[in-house]
């Protein structure tokens, strides 16, 4: 059970000189070690220890064993973290037919999460009142106030423009017209960062999942639909109109299905959750969905199996191109999709080998996600933490 001090509303944090400096790169990097923390700020050893001394007497920040990724043998580090008294944020992941909540401290601690399935043909109002609904779930569940807020992040499965607005033709007009960040803040009463839900999974698994300790990594949501996040550097890339990593309209076959957005023979409608589901129909199979499709499979169906495979072929087609041109060190499959696993992993190294640049093939690794299904709710979340100014009223 929290104790009482857990739920007073956070202290205004410094913005200026050693300490401003020091908050915010406790938050945008995360814990780290008094010599890490140092060598960022480029200051001395007595200023570093000054400044930290200030911030743990106001409660800003604390000590802490290292985590094992630091690896050290012997005793472990101790690293600085801040505080929840430093505040709280919020990442909400909303989908076409569901919502994910994750709250964490600026500390980079998650302390509460939820999800729940929504309506596919149900409204923008529905869906902002379930996330509002989730969200003080989850407030509740980690005992803190909603005036601990101090800023959230919301992940869409369409492109944004640079002002938050989405871009896509193929979503439904109201949400067209919609600005979520605004209904979103409004419910809230924080400021609301959106973003693309791929970009927001690439920013997850690179900080906290299958991309950590990799320069460049390539991202790809595979569900109902396919996108793709960049991360060059630690830093995503969107693009010059927010529209980098639309790969599942990226043409494999051009006697193809017409796809959603105009064009023939999409990745997404080769390989798709709706796609693969509808090309197993075919073969008289009563699978409703992308996951009993993957399940069936994981039984040792062969022609689930072998739909998964295809699917794998059909992304390493669409992802040769991706080696060759950008060159990452890490390609990460997530969504849904990426829960089979070496069901279409397999298949799709097999293609990439045969149609990428055999130095760009050689310099990737490509793998599973390892953050599933929470990792754009933890990404939104992270959007906060290091995107965000720090300064607040």
């Amino acid at each position: 059970m929290p104790s009482p001090q857990r739920a007073r509303r956070p202290v205004p944090l410094p913005t200026s000189g050693s300490a401003g400096q020091a908050v915010r790169l406790l938050r945008t990097v995360g814990p780290m070690t008094r010599a890490e923390l140092g060598g960022r700020m480029g200051t001395s050893r007595a200023t570093v220890s000054t400044t930290i001394a200030q911030l743990m007497q106001d409660g800003l920040v604390d000590e802490q064993a290292a985590p094992t990724t630091y690896g050290s043998r012997g005793r472990p580090p101790t690293v600085l973290a801040l505080t929840q008294r430093a505040g709280v944020a919020v990442g909400v992941d909303l989908g076409r037919t569901h919502a994910r909540v994750v709250l964490a401290h600026l500390g980079h601690e998650v302390l509460a999460e939820e999800a729940v399935t929504l309506d596919e043909q149900g409204t923008a109002k529905q869906a902002f009142t379930a996330v509002e609904d989730l969200v003080d779930r989850v407030i509740a569940a980690a005992g803190v106030k909603r005036q601990e807020l101090v800023g959230a992040g919301l992940g869409l499965p369409a492109p944004l423009d640079a002002t938050g607005h989405l871009t896509s033709v193929t979503i439904p007009p109201e949400w067209a017209r919609a600005d979520p960040a605004a209904a979103l803040a409004e419910r809230l009463g924080v400021d609301v960062m959106v973003d693309n839900d791929a970009n927001l999974g690439a920013l997850a698994e690179a900080r906290w999942g299958a991309g950590r300790r990799f320069t460049n990594l390539f991202y790809v949501k595979a569900s109902t639909g396919i996108g793709a996040g960049l991360v060059f550097d630690g830093r995503l890339f969107r693009g010059s109109t927010g529209t980098a990593g639309e790969l599942g309209h990226v043409t494999v076959d051009e006697t193809g299905l017409v796809c959603r957005c105009g064009s023939r023979g999409c990745l997404e409608v080769r390989a798709g959750g709706h796609a693969l589901v509808a090309e197993v129909a075919h073969s008289g199979y009563a699978v409703g969905t992308l996951g009993e499709l993957i399940a069936t499979a994981q039984r040792g169906d062969p022609a689930c199996q072998r739909v998964l495979a295809d699917a794998g072929e059909a992304l390493g087609v669409a992802l040769a191109a991706v080696l060759n041109i950008v060159n990452p060190d890490r390609v990460v499959l997530g969504g849904e999709l990426g829960s089979a696993g070496e069901l279409v992993l397999g298949s799709l190294r097999e293609r990439l080998s045969r149609h990428a640049l055999a130095s760009a093939f050689r310099s990737a690794s490509v793998v599973q996600g390892e953050l599933g299904e929470r990792a754009e709710s933890l990404g939104a979340v992270l959007l906060v933490l290091t995107e965000a100014t720090v300064g607040r009223s």
